[in-house]
């Protein structure tokens, strides 16, 4: 069985002193033998400006803290941005690589995802690589071939020795921020072509133990249909991660 890992994605919102309030009322509704009781792992990953206040809210509970992008190198002039050492110097122990928005409006690519997801295995972060499909390229077909590509680009020259941490988390574009929700059979299926391209990489065995989760539109309503899914690992989620209720119904599903 592999450990179901629930993940917050908080994007551009909230202030320090709010991430403590957000902690304040969340985790009592998680914490505790007649709450989540360890089933699941369970990530928050605020704006760098948060990471601080939220791992030493989070002290002593079973609520990691991640964040969302990382650079790839060690140091230099490369001004606004933020290395691995860094986020593991407060407390950081997961990071998100490769989600939509940043290659949207940021100009990611396969390869600066795989110079990421590279520099956060060598620090000992645990990474969540995001992969998925816009909705015209869904619309033409070419769902299975987009995510194989951006898995054979992000895993090149990853071993999986060095891998074994390794997150994945299906974003199909088109659900992201839109209401719209990928089926849970649709899901399943884009994470049986995720896994079958980490077999190719990394070997059946590693494949099989491969965490691959769901993003886009994830709310409280449709959490637990999609987790009942064998494909589905947990869940990556965005604007219903914002609000302490909301999250931790997501987490209980």
């Amino acid at each position: 069985m592999r450990k179901k890992l629930i993940a917050a994605n908080w994007k551009m919102y909230k202030t320090p002193d709010q991430t403590r309030d957000f902690f304040h009322d969340f985790l009592p509704l998680v914490h505790g033998p007649d709450r989540n009781a360890g089933r699941d792992e369970i990530v928050v990953c605020p704006t760098y400006l948060c990471l601080e206040a939220a791992v030493t809210a989070a002290k002593g509970s079973n609520v990691a803290i991640g964040a969302q992008n990382l650079y790839w190198e060690k140091e230099g002039a490369f001004t606004g941005e933020v290395n691995a050492a860094m986020l593991l110097a407060v407390g950081v122990t997961h990071v998100i690589i490769g989600h939509s928005e940043r290659r949207q409006y940021f100009g990611e690519t396969d390869d600066t995802v795989n110079l990421k997801l590279k520099s956060a295995i060598e620090a000992g972060l645990i990474p969540i690589v995001c992969v998925g499909e816009v909705l015209e390229e869904r619309e033409a077909g070419l769902t299975d071939d987009v995510l194989r590509r951006q898995c054979l680009r992000a895993f090149h020259k990853v071993s999986a020795k060095k891998a074994v941490s390794l997150v994945v988390a299906y974003e199909p574009v088109w659900a992201i921020g839109t209401g719209k929700t990928a089926t849970p059979q649709m899901a399943a299926d884009a994470h049986a072509i995720i896994r079958a391209e980490a077999a190719e990489s990394f070997g059946q065995e590693f494949a099989d133990k491969l965490r691959i989760l769901y993003g886009g539109s994830v709310k409280p309503e449709n959490a637990h249909a999609l987790m009942s899914e064998e494909e589905i690992d947990g869940a990556l989620v965005g604007g219903a991660s914002l609000d302490p209720k909301s999250f931790a119904s997501i987490v209980k599903y």
